[in-house]
């Protein structure tokens, strides 16, 4: 049977997709309510606890493989460019709260006009390092749905739900993973020829 992630890091992976949820349900609209003091706090509290779990989290996870539960061996290209979608996923989640805090912090000290520069620049990484964070995410989850498609236990391995039971049968998922491993097996040509 291939390996599955620990029910540590099970639990620890889908209690972060509910709070980068909920992160995401109570974000502000308006630069301007954070003039509720109270509101000012617990969007700091928010940012602190979440930048800290995020730290914790990629420390905890960055110990166990790319694709824990394969059962095939994966491409070296595959798995480097599922580090990148992780690596770019762990970037966004630590800019986000950072520079929410740095919103907060230029917002008490009465930074409050969004056209000024150092806000806006604060302002632009915040809004940008959100807009990456939905398409690396959507990517990090077609990814798992089509793994759960081919039925390759990489879904298995973290997703409590929907297991597969093996290889799927299906030939239009065969004949698109057949591709996939071809596109694979050429850029590993491809960056081997350039190494030499």
């Amino acid at each position: 049977m291939a390996e599955s992630h620990t029910l540590s890091s099970k639990v620890i992976h889908w209690s972060f997709v509910l709070l980068y949820g909920y992160g995401i349900v109570k974000q502000i609209d308006d630069l301007s309510q954070l003039e509720d003091a109270s509101l000012l706090l617990f969007e700091v509290m928010f940012a602190s606890v979440f930048l800290i779990l995020v730290i914790m989290r990629y420390l905890y996870m960055r110990r166990f493989e790319t694709f824990l539960g394969a059962r095939e061996p994966v491409p070296i290209v595959h798995t480097y460019l599922a580090k990148t979608v992780h690596a770019g996923m762990y970037l966004c989640l630590i800019l986000l709260p950072l520079s929410g805090l740095m919103i907060a912090g230029l917002f008490a000290q009465g930074h409050t006009n969004e056209e000024g520069f150092v806000l806006g620049l604060v302002l632009g990484v915040h809004g940008f390092s959100a807009d990456l964070s939905y398409v690396l995410i959507a990517i990090h989850v077609g990814a798992a749905l089509f793994s759960r498609l081919k039925g390759d236990g990489i879904w298995a391995s973290m997703v409590p739900v929907l297991k597969d039971t093996g290889p799927t049968s299906n030939s239009f998922i065969k004949n698109i993973s057949l591709t996939e491993e071809k596109i694979y097996a050429k850029a590993e040509q491809f960056f081997a020829s350039k190494k030499q």
